[in-house]
Order: structure tokens, then sequence, then C-alpha cells
């Protein structure tokens, strides 16, 4: 048998993974805090946790509490800053063979063109991930991912200011996350990736008070796989850019099914708190069954 087969490669844009298996932006650090559970070289890239022009501190604890099947997170998106990130974290990062994305975040456009033309002078970074839903502090507070005009505006900042690849990071509290996906898809990006955290909540019925100091949080985990495997269908066969599928995903069963659903590459995210290991298991798991079914590429797993 070919050596080569199958070809587990992905492109989105002019980036190029070595297979479509990455880890998620907040469930695993700036990289380092997994440097000795797993091997990176073996996975097609990674998006480091979310980061802002300026050093944040987050919200106020408890920030993480379990629910049936998932995860309620409310960090609140604590950072070190763009500067101290390019001294202190990209480094170790350049070491790792595998594809290196930064996941960004801003209160205002400005502040994500800000960050996007650091990147872009900096050594070592692959690609950027947009994340917005970050609340727009200039037009009342609501999240630029609400908006498909908003978002496309954050879209033309970050591409006037990166020669990178530019993937936008979808919110699903929308009533149709295919009209913000055009709206983004049209102002230039290069791919989108969907879906980040559901809102939610909850109550200790002990203390009778949230359960998240913050109140609300976003809820991740294998709970909200079938509702981010709908969106990333539906959101594939309205653009004609790469999709990058975001929800749940625990073994390669699950990343299959985004996979056939026409994402060209998976994130894992919160199996990754409960086994360090899971993302390297999901590629073995994808070449496994390709192998078996004599499958040759990532998008001949597509169906229509």
């Amino acid at each position: 048998m070919n050596r080569n087969f199958p070809d587990l490669s992905v492109t989105i844009g002019s980036l190029s993974l070595k297979n479509p298996v990455v880890l998620a932006s907040g469930t695993c650090g700036y990289g380092a805090e997994l440097g000795d559970l797993l091997d990176f070289g073996c996975l097609g890239g990674i998006v480091v946790k979310g980061i802002s022009l300026e050093p944040r501190a987050g919200n106020p604890p408890p920030r993480l509490v379990e629910t049936p099947c998932g995860l309620l997170n409310a960090i609140g998106l604590e950072n070190v800053g763009i500067d101290a990130f390019i001294r202190d974290k990209l480094p170790w990062l350049m070491g790792m063979d595998t594809a290196v994305i930064v996941n960004i975040l801003g209160d205002e456009i400005g502040e994500y063109a800000e960050i996007a033309r650091k990147l872009d002078d900096a050594k070592g970074v692959d690609a950027v991930e947009v994340n917005i839903s970050c609340p727009n502090v200039k037009s009342g507070g609501a999240a630029f991912g609400t908006d498909p005009w908003a978002a496309a505006d954050v879209t033309r900042a970050v591409k006037s200011a990166t020669s990178l690849p530019v993937i936008v990071k979808l919110s699903p509290n929308v009533t149709d996350i295919t009209a913000v996906a055009k709206s983004v898809a049209e102002a230039g990006a290069d791919a989108v990736s969907l879906i980040n955290t559901l809102l939610g909540m909850s109550i200790d019925i002990d203390t009778r008070r949230p359960s998240l100091g913050n109140v609300f949080g976003g809820l991740s985990g294998p709970a909200i796989r079938p509702v981010a495997l709908r969106m990333v269908w539906q959101t594939v066969r309205a653009v004609d850019i790469p999709v990058v599928g975001i929800g749940g995903i625990s073994d390669a069963n699950d990343a299959l099914e985004f996979l056939m659903a026409g994402a060209c590459a998976v994130e894992i995210g919160t199996a990754t708190l409960v086994r360090p290991g899971t993302a390297v298991g999901i590629v073995e798991g994808i070449t496994a069954h390709m192998e078996s079914r004599g499958v040759p590429a990532i998008k001949d797993l597509r169906i229509d």
C-alpha cells in the first residue's frame, strides 16, 4: 500500500495542515501547559487561548461548573496580552512541529486590527482565528458575532492588517448562523470555524445563587455536538470558503461526522480537558477509518 495513503493533509487559504485535527482555543492554554502530555507533532495545529491587545484578568470565580454531558465556563478571556504572548509564549510554540493559530479578540475593531498587525510581524504564527463573540463596546455591548455587518467590519479590518490566513470563529447565539458566515466570507475571510460556546447558566440549589461568578457562561462538550453539527452542515452549504467544525468532539467517530458534513478540519476542545491525548487518538481513528474503507483524502469523506 502507498505509504502516503490516506492523505490527511488539508489546506485553508495559504495554511497547510498535515491532518485535520487541531486543538481548540481556550482548552490548551498557550501550548506549553500540555507539552508533557501529548505529541504536538501528531496534530494538524493548535489554536492558542484568546489574546487581547492588553492583558486581561478574566472573570471572578467560580469560573467552571460541570453540567450533564458538558461544561459551563466563564473564564472571561483571561490572557497575558499580545506583547507578552509574542515575547514569552510564542518561542516555545515555534519549537513544535505543528501549525500555530492565534485566536484574537477585542472590544473595538481597532483592537483586532492592531493585534493582527503585531502578529503579522511575528515569526512562528501560521494563521489568525478571530473571536467575534466579544462585546462591541462602541455599539451598546452586543457581540460582534451577532451582527452580520459588525462581523464583516471586523473581518475586513483584520484582513487589511495581516497577510496571514484569517479564520473567523462564529457564535451560535444567533438566529441564522449562515447569515453571519456569508457576511464574513464576502468581507474576505479565508475560512470560518464554528461553533463557539452556547450561552447558558447553572444555579446552586444549596446556596440559591448562580453557580458561576459571572452568572452566565459558555456551554461546551458533548451536549452541544448535535447543534454544532447542524450549524456546520448548514454553513458548508451556504459559503464557498472552508469550514472548520467545533463542538463536543470527543472521539474519531464524532470528528468523522463533522468531516462528512463537509468540514475541512475539526477542533478538539473540552475533551482535551478530560483526556489531554484525545486529539492524537482522533487522528489515529480517522486514519484507520479511511484506510479500512479506501477513502483517499479528507475531502472524499464529505457527503451530499
